[in-house]
């Protein structure tokens, strides 16, 4: 009897063992951290550069979030991934870039990247399962060319379940990936994409062009905008909700045909802070509306204070 019940004890623990491997390997992480390095964000973001490009990436764009010299986001693209996200209509082309962030610290730099499944699987949405060997292919690849940095690739920054991710919203009664916010309706594609490269140019609206992706045959583009206004952008929500989930950012603009939108900020954030408490995103409550103010203005054909630019009046 008592051989019995170990036994079956036995079984349960593996049955156990079993379905937590399973779960876990049905969750993913929003990010990965790639290694430590010696030396500062600056000088290893070089090294990212040189690796993502021997890695056949195209890199796009660099900034530092909140100004500040020890931390470096680097977007990157490819090819091959862009014509997969473009399958996905409006907001799928998000899905195009990819990001590096560099976090230094008392003379180290730890670099992580945004999970590309995880990306994926969010904005990609039903359509990850049909493209999967494709989408698996880029990020092997790009974590291939990142072995040259570090080989940690660890997972961090909370959890989701793949289902989740088909389907995310934070909560209930909150924004889903297809209950964007539209800042502006253009006469045509081309207007769109001149007025929001001017005014990211003059940096309107405390802001900075990080990168611009622009397919002209499918007349979709999304301008990354770095948000510096030290009250309302980066420098006032980042240090609250995570510095280390730099890779999260920039924040973008999407132009599909002539309408541009951006994903709601309680979409948007929640689903790059996956383990933000209630209590935490109640101190940065303000934030997606400031910044849905601040990308409408971007998107926006007249000057800050409501005069028409070039009117000179």
């Amino acid at each position: 009897m008592e051989k019995t019940i170990r036994g079956l004890l036995a079984i349960a623990v593996c049955i156990l063992a079993v379905t937590a491997s399973a779960n876990a390997a049905e969750s993913l992480s929003p990010y990965l951290k790639v290694g430590v390095s010696d030396g500062a964000a600056k000088d290893i973001a070089q090294k990212v550069k040189d690796a993502l490009k021997a890695g056949n990436f195209e890199v796009i764009g660099e900034y530092s979030p909140e100004g500040k010299t020890t931390m470096t986001v680097i977007a990157y693209t490819r090819k091959d991934l862009q014509d997969v996200a473009l399958k996905v209509k409006d907001r799928g082309f998000l899905a195009a870039i990819l990001k590096v962030g560099l976090k230094e610290n008392d003379g180290k730099t730890t670099v992580s990247m945004v999970n590309p499944e995880y990306l994926f699987r969010a904005y990609l949405m039903k359509n990850y399962a049909a493209n999967q060997d494709a989408l698996k292919k880029v990020a092997d690849d790009a974590r291939a060319a990142l072995q040259a940095i570090g080989g940690e690739f660890s997972p961090f920054g909370g959890t989701l379940s793949v289902e989740e991710l088909q389907h995310y919203h934070y909560m209930m009664g909150m924004e889903y990936f297809n209950d964007p916010v539209v800042l502006k309706k253009f006469a045509s594609f081309e207007e769109g994409v001149q007025i929001i490269t001017k005014n990211l140019s003059a940096n309107k609206g405390n802001t900075v062009s990080v990168y611009t992706l622009v397919n002209g045959e499918s007349k979709t583009a999304v301008f990354g905008v770095g948000l510096t206004d030290p009250k309302a952008g980066e420098g006032f929500f980042l240090p609250i909700i995570g510095e280390d989930h730099l890779a999260a950012l920039p924040y973008e603009i999407i132009l599909s045909d002539k309408v541009a939108t951006m994903l709601h900020g309680r979409f948007r954030i929640a689903l790059h802070w996956p383990a933000l408490t209630m209590g935490t995103f109640t101190k940065i409550i303000s934030t997606p509306g400031e910044i849905e103010t601040t990308l409408k203005g971007v998107a926006d054909e007249t000057k800050q204070g409501g005069k028409p630019q070039g009117s000179g009046k």
